[in-house]
């Protein structure tokens, strides 16, 4: 990754009008690698929830589970306190889209769970978040976290040097569509590695050739909120945290954290 050649190129994009990324979204070899630290405990504690979760298992259990892991890695989960949140993951059940709390909700045959886990290691972070199926699943339930997951790999398959961040959008939200599916706008992929939320937000239903230039040594998120149901979501006036679909209907999420290399995209934590 030639630093000045990329500055240069950058440059030309800016001249022609083009919205292009600010230097310190630019990571450093240094700092790559200290996110790909945090994501091999990240993705290992990810593979131990897959290895573990249950019916019958409470979500708090699988909280408690990823603290285990993470501090006993020698990292910190990023949730726990991050502007007050009580829990060290996030687990969002059936129609929760988003920052589902870990409580003594049990799980139960024909749920549908994401979990996301964000870990800090040596002051780096890495976030993502898988969906689990408990039991015996629905087909429709089973069919919406897979062509969720669907959404989620286009939506990576499309992040490449030189390339628009609306263009990730521009790949999902038709694919979800085509499948009676709604795209959740209010909430979206996000920079990340030297802070748990950096810029640029990313879309998962966008323009092609839009919003910011994708330049190498970028690193973010993509996690595509797809509802069975309407896209229209609330947040839970109890917590002030979990998100939910307004119509009740289900809802699914997948999340990579990903980096833009000189030949394309390399996915850092799954």
């Amino acid at each position: 990754m030639d630093i000045k050649l990329i500055q240069e190129k950058i440059a030309e994009y800016k001249a022609k009008g083009c919205e292009v990324p600010e230097p310190e979204m630019i990571k450093t070899p240094e700092q790559i690698e200290g996110i790909r630290a945090a994501a091999k405990i990240n993705n290992a504690c990810l593979d131990l929830i897959a290895e573990k979760i249950k019916t019958g298992m409470t979500t708090e259990e699988i909280d408690a589970l990823a603290y285990d892991f993470i501090t006993k890695n020698g990292g910190i989960p990023a949730c726990l306190g991050f502007y007050g949140f009580p829990k060290s993951i996030c687990t969002s059940v059936n129609d929760q889209v988003c920052h589902g709390i870990p409580d003594k909700t049990v799980l139960k045959s024909g749920d549908i769970i994401n979990v996301d886990v964000t870990t800090i290691y040596n002051g780096f972070y890495a976030d993502a978040s898988r969906m689990f199926m408990i039991g015996k699943v629905s087909k429709p339930n089973q069919d919406l976290v897979a062509i969720t997951k669907e959404c989620m790999r286009r939506g990576v398959e499309a992040c490449k040097p030189w390339a628009f961040i609306g263009d990730i959008g521009a790949a999902i939200a038709p694919f979800a569509r085509k499948h009676g599916y709604s795209v959740v706008t209010e909430f979206g992929g996000h920079g990340v590695g030297v802070d748990f939320h950096e810029e640029p937000f990313v879309c998962h239903d966008s323009k092609k050739n839009t919003g910011m230039l994708m330049v190498p040594g970028m690193v973010f998120t993509v996690e595509p909120m797809i509802n069975a149901g309407r896209r229209n979501v609330f947040i839970d006036s109890t917590n002030d945290w979990t998100v939910y679909t307004q119509d009740g209907s289900m809802s699914a999420q997948w999340e990579n954290t990903v980096l833009i290399t000189d030949t394309g995209v390399e996915v850092l934590a799954w």
